[in-house]
C-alpha cells in the first residue's frame, strides 16, 4: 500500500512538473510574442522616422530651390533699378535730386541686403553651404575690416579699434568674414557712444576673437532670443543703421548658422549699461605660403571708344546697363541671344573688345554659348564678364573654366567700371 501511495506521489508531481513546464511555456510564448510586437512597433517607428527626417530634408531643399528662384527673379529688377539710377546720377542734376537718388540707393541696397540673407539663411539651414577650410592672415582680414567700418564709426562719433597680432587661423575665408562683418556692423549699429574694439589673441591652443562694444548691453532673458531671425530686442541704442533704417534682425541670426557650419564656438556676454562681448573660436593654423602679388588696377577713366557688346534677355536691364555704358563713352550693341548676335557678325558688325554676357537666357540658353562662338571667329583673346543673380558654385566654376570674370547681380557700377577699365586696358 506504502508502495502504491509512493508511485501515486511520483505521478503527483510529475504532472504538476509537466503542468508548471505547460504555464511556463506558455508565459515565455507570450513575452516572445509581445517582445516581437514590440520590436516591429520599433522598426515601423525608425521606419516613420526615417520618412519624416527624409521628408523634411525634401522639403528643405525645396525652400532652398524656391527661395534661390524667388531670389534670382527678384534681384533682376532690383538689378536694373541700380543701373539706372547710376546712369541718373552721372547726369547734370541738383543737389535735391542727388539727395533723392541717394534715399533710393539705400532703400534698394536694403532689399538686396534682406533678400541675400534670407537665401543664406535657408542655404546654411539646408546643408547647402559647405566650408572650404584654409589658412587665413587674420592681420590682413582685420585690415580690411577696419577700412570698412572706419567711416561709419567716424559718421557716429565712436572709436573703432583693431587689435591683431601676426595669427593665422583655420576657416573659410568667406564665411569668417561675413561673420566678423555681421558683428561689427551690430556693434556698432547698438552703440551710441564710447567705442567698439576688434581683438584676436592666443588662447588654450587655438584664436579667440572678441567684438567688444560700449553699447546699451542685452538683458540676461534675451541672450538667447538675440539670436533668433528678425528679433531686435528691447535695448535702448538706436537699433538703426547709419542711413537711419531700422536694422532687418537678421545679422546675428545668419552669424549664429554661419559659426555652426564652421564649427566655430560663439559665446555671447553682456552688462546692460555697460556693453556687450561676442566672441568666436577658431583652431590655429601654420603662415600659409606667400601668394604671388596680385595685379593692380588701373586708374579709373571713360571709357572712350571701347566697343561692349552686351547679351542680356531682361529688357529693363539691358537698357539700364546700355545707358550706363554710354554714360562712360562706350559703344554698346545689345542682343537678346546667341541667334542676334550671330545675326548681326553674319552681316558684318564690328567686332568687340569686350563681352558682357547675362549666364541666364531665355529658353535655358546660357550666356556662355556665346562667348564660345565669338571667341572660335575672333583672331584676338577677348574678355568676358558674365553676370548673374545665381551664386551657385556650379556657376563660378564653369565661368572660372573659360577665364571670365563672374559679377553677381545686382551690379554695383563703381565695381563693374573697374571691372571694366582693368579688362580693357
Amino acid at each position: 500500500m506504502a508502495h502504491v501511495e509512493r508511485s501515486m506521489d511520483q505521478q503527483g508531481s510529475a504532472y504538476s512538473l509537466f503542468q508548471t513546464a505547460i504555464m511556463l511555456e506558455g508565459r515565455v510564448r507570450a513575452r516572445t510574442e509581445e517582445l516581437t510586437g514590440l520590436m516591429h512597433r520599433l522598426e515601423r517607428s525608425n521606419e516613420a522616422l526615417v520618412a519624416a527626417k527624409e521628408e523634411a530634408e525634401t522639403a528643405n531643399r525645396s525652400k532652398t530651390r524656391f527661395l534661390a528662384a524667388a531670389s534670382h527673379d527678384l534681384l533682376q529688377p532690383l538689378n536694373a533699378a541700380r543701373l539706372s539710377l547710376s546712369a541718373m546720377v552721372d547726369l547734370p542734376l541738383g543737389p535735391e535730386a542727388f539727395a533723392i537718388a541717394g534715399q533710393v540707393e539705400r532703400g534698394l541696397q536694403t532689399i538686396e541686403d534682406l533678400i541675400k540673407t534670407l537665401l543664406d539663411i535657408s542655404k546654411l539651414d539646408a546643408g547647402v553651404v559647405r566650408p572650404a577650410m584654409k589658412g587665413i592672415g587674420l592681420r590682413d582680414l582685420f585690415a580690411a575690416l577696419a577700412a570698412s567700418f572706419q567711416p561709419l564709426a567716424e559718421r557716429k562719433g565712436l572709436r573703432l579699434a583693431i587689435r591683431c597680432p601676426d595669427l593665422h587661423a583655420e576657416s573659410d575665408p568667406v564665411l569668417l568674414q561675413r561673420i566678423l562683418q555681421n558683428l561689427v556692423a551690430n556693434a556698432i549699429r547698438y552703440t551710441d557712444s564710447g567705442g567698439v574694439l576688434v581683438a584676436a589673441r592666443r588662447r588654450e591652443g587655438g584664436i579667440r576673437i572678441d567684438v567688444v562694444d560700449s553699447g546699451a548691453g542685452i538683458a540676461e532673458a534675451e541672450r538667447d532670443l538675440v539670436f533668433e531671425e528678425f528679433y531686435r530686442g528691447s535695448r535702448t541704442g538706436s537699433g538703426h543703421r547709419d542711413d537711419g533704417a531700422p536694422g532687418l534682425g537678421l545679422g546675428l541670426s545668419i552669424v549664429r548658422r554661419m559659426a555652426q557650419a564652421l564649427d566655430h564656438p560663439l559665446a555671447l556676454t553682456s552688462r546692460p549699461e555697460h556693453g556687450t562681448r561676442v566672441s568666436l573660436r577658431l583652431p590655429q593654423a601654420a603662415p600659409p605660403l606667400p601668394d604671388r602679388e596680385p595685379p593692380r588696377l588701373a586708374p579709373l577713366t571713360r571709357l572712350t571708344g571701347a566697343r561692349i557688346l552686351v547679351v542680356e534677355n531682361d529688357p529693363s536691364t539691358a537698357d539700364a546697363l546700355t545707358r550706363l555704358l554710354q554714360n562712360w563713352d562706350a559703344q554698346v550693341s545689345v542682343y537678346r541671344d546667341l541667334a542676334g548676335v550671330a545675326a548681326a557678325m553674319s552681316a558684318g558688325a564690328t567686332a568687340p573688345d569686350l563681352l558682357i554676357l547675362d549666364y541666364h537666357l531665355d529658353d535655358g540658353a546660357c550666356g556662355l554659348d556665346v562667348a564660345d562662338y565669338l571667341r572660335s571667329i575672333s583672331p584676338a583673346p577677348l574678355p568676358v564678364i558674365v553676370t548673374t543673380a545665381d551664386h551657385s558654385p556650379e556657376i563660378e566654376m564653369r565661368t572660372a573654366e573659360i577665364g571670365a570674370e563672374l559679377v553677381h547681380k545686382p551690379t554695383k557700377p563703381a565695381q563693374l567700371r573697374s571691372l571694366l577699365t582693368y579688362m580693357l586696358a
